[in-house]
């Protein structure tokens, strides 16, 4: 029987974009899981909803002897929450009783929203900001407390820069956009 099908040599297809992937790997072969659990209570100050892993803010964490580096790449280069970040990282370690830490800031690779897990988009959601969709195409959200797609964009920039705010046309409601990058 011959094969019909055309031969795709050495492609796959991605599941997860390759910085999102190793980020992972990272975390599952870390030989301090603690201080990822530490970190896990860390949130967004502006999305209290999901943690700075989930939102994929995290990007390593390292021991250097007695010193826990903690590596953060902020969702857009300027981003002001990223200040209160580093100081919650510091508070929720000092208060473990890891007292010697460096919070180091990494932009590349940029951050993407397409390392929010399935998880992180639903509970943004929930708290009534519309998730960016992995590999939706769609121009405008639907709307995070009614499901309609029939919305309309006001500006650019919704409660803060990395978020577009929109309105409703069925329930009348606005909502921030969580922008996808």
């Amino acid at each position: 029987m011959v094969n019909t099908q055309p031969c795709v040599s050495g492609s796959t297809i991605p599941l997860l974009p390759h910085e999102e992937y190793e980020r992972r790997q990272r975390r599952a072969q870390s030989s301090h899981p603690e201080l990822w659990c530490v970190l896990d209570a860390v949130k967004d100050p502006e999305i209290p909803v999901i943690s700075i892993w989930e939102l994929g803010v995290l990007q390593n964490i390292e021991r250097e002897g007695e010193t826990v580096v903690v590596t953060i790449t902020p969702t857009y280069s300027g981003c002001p929450a990223m200040d209160v970040i580093r100081e919650e990282i510091a508070t929720a370690l000092t208060t473990a009783g890891y007292g010697q830490h460096r919070v180091l800031t990494q932009l590349s690779p940029a951050w993407s929203s397409t390392w929010m897990d399935d998880d992180a988009r639903a509970r943004l959601q929930a708290y009534g900001i519309a998730a960016p969709v992995a590999g939706d195409v769609r121009s405008d959200p639907a709307c995070p407390h009614c499901g309609s797609v029939e919305v309309r964009s006001i500006s650019e920039f919704g409660s803060t820069a990395c978020k577009a705010l929109f309105q409703c046309l069925d329930c009348r409601e606005p909502f921030d956009y969580f922008k996808s990058f």
